[in-house]
């Protein structure tokens, strides 16, 4: 269950408990069969109180880590951990489409960001990562972290050479690319964009529009280039060139993403041992009740 259900779990839980004793209160009733609030609270706590009382239990220990530690987590470091998060997804459109499909809250996942940071923090001085490590990242990665030369384009698709020599003869007496666009053009994807395709790189489109694309200059239009889909006419007004970035300048950046892969993968038996050496009394599961284990003798 995600931390942030369980969250919404145990809230509702906690409002509905009654302070003292049993709670007849009506919530609800079905042909006058009533349903009563305590009804509702033991439904609730079979559904995942254990589940959430075991994370409540687990934050709490980190927590107490935490402070024994003197580590605090800063809302800019977790801000700035969502702003990464949101940079993954490539838009913050598809970021919040991911929340949604997670049933989640951005202060539900700052939450969850907090409490993953307070972890990462405690653990980093426990890992080991070395230079040779960093630089073999480096060099097993360096093409996937460069950028390729990309160039921005717009386009106007019509079916027939005739047409396209229409429209290149209307471009030539000054009209506006971007509303010829939207008014003729096939392409139902770029047209209400003024045939905007956004930046692309080699090998994104077919190889005649590609070729002719890239060999134009900013703000040059082609003639009309065919290609299976008809007849493309296209204005480049844009360019990127290609970014390799060295070992230098990576090697801050591969070293903290080495040390949080590696403080990831010594979290769990780092929390087997808090557990462990902690007294938990669990009275909703009073089987899960742990004691400190006995020193070794």
């Amino acid at each position: 269950m995600a931390i942030s259900t369980i969250l919404v779990v145990l809230l509702i839980i906690v409002l509905i408990k009654p302070p003292f004793g049993a709670s007849n209160e009506t919530v609800a009733s079905v042909n006058g069969v009533k349903i009563s609030k305590d009804k509702l609270y033991d439904a609730l706590v079979d559904a995942g109180g254990a589940a959430t009382l075991e994370n409540l239990i687990t934050q709490e220990l980190i927590l107490q880590e935490a402070e024994a530690a003197s580590i605090a987590v800063a809302d800019e470091e977790v801000n700035s951990e969502i702003d990464l998060i949101i940079e993954s997804f490539g838009s913050e459109e598809a970021f919040n489409s991911a929340l949604a499909n997670y049933n989640m809250t951005v202060d539900s996942l700052k939450k969850d960001t907090k409490i993953n940071l307070t972890i990462r923090k405690i653990l980093e001085p426990k890992t080991d990562v070395t230079d040779e490590e960093v630089q073999a990242y480096y060099d097993a990665n360096a093409a996937a972290m460069s950028t390729p030369e990309q160039i921005q384009a717009s386009h106007i698709l019509v079916a027939t050479k005739e047409e396209a020599d229409a429209i290149l003869a209307e471009l030539k007496q000054g009209g506006d690319f971007a509303t010829i666009a939207t008014e003729k053009s096939t392409d139902t994807g770029s047209k209400d964009n003024g045939g905007d395709l956004g930046f692309f790189g080699k090998g994104d489109m077919v190889p005649a529009f590609e070729e002719a694309a890239f060999a134009l200059k900013i703000d040059e239009i082609s003639g009309a280039v065919q290609s299976d889909y008809g007849y493309h006419i296209i204005k480049k007004t844009a360019e990127k060139a290609a970014v390799n970035p060295t070992f230098e300048e990576k090697k801050d950046e591969i070293k903290k993403q080495l040390v949080a892969t590696e403080a990831n993968e010594l979290s769990e038996a780092w929390m087997s041992e808090i557990r462990a050496k902690a007294k938990i009394t669990n009275n909703l599961t009073p089987e899960a009740t742990e004691a400190p284990e006995a020193p070794a003798e």
